[in-house]
């Protein structure tokens, strides 16, 4: 018997996306120095009706260095779903919310920020290291 999926995804779609890049001197400034920008990630999620879920997956590329002069991209990727009926425990959930959603939409979530980061024009950027999603949950709850 295969295992079934423990929840469906019912939607994805780009919630809110921002791109700031002050001026151009900024922007000649921030072309050297993007290269140190540092991508991060935070999940937040809210229960809706009939065992449904609304879960929002925060990117940041941003200096961590606190440069006077800086862009700023976000982008709130929101994704929608209905979790099975035998999904009980907290734990089961959480790591559905935290991991299992976000492995799968990840390909479309990091295609869309890198498309904005691109079109705000800075196209050589790319994602070195792929998000591990299994990881991140084991360290937050172990």
């Amino acid at each position: 018997m295969t295992m079934t999926e423990k929840y469906k995804i019912l939607a994805q779609y780009i919630k809110d996306m921002s791109s700031e890049t002050k001026d151009i001197e900024t922007y000649i400034f921030v072309k050297d120095f993007i290269s140190k920008y540092q991508l991060n990630i935070d999940i937040k999620s809210k229960a809706l009706k009939n065992k449904m879920v609304e879960i929002n997956t925060i990117m940041k590329f941003e200096d961590k260095l606190e440069s006077k002069k800086k862009s700023h991209f976000e982008l709130t990727y929101a994704t929608i779903i209905k979790v099975n009926d035998d999904v009980k425990e907290k734990k089961e959930l959480e790591k559905i919310i935290l991991c299992d959603s976000q492995i799968k939409i990840y390909p479309n979530l990091e295609k869309s920020f890198l498309n904005l980061i691109h079109n705000s024009g800075y196209p050589h950027i790319s994602f070195e290291k792929k998000i591990d999603f299994e990881k991140l949950y084991n360290e937050r709850f172990n």
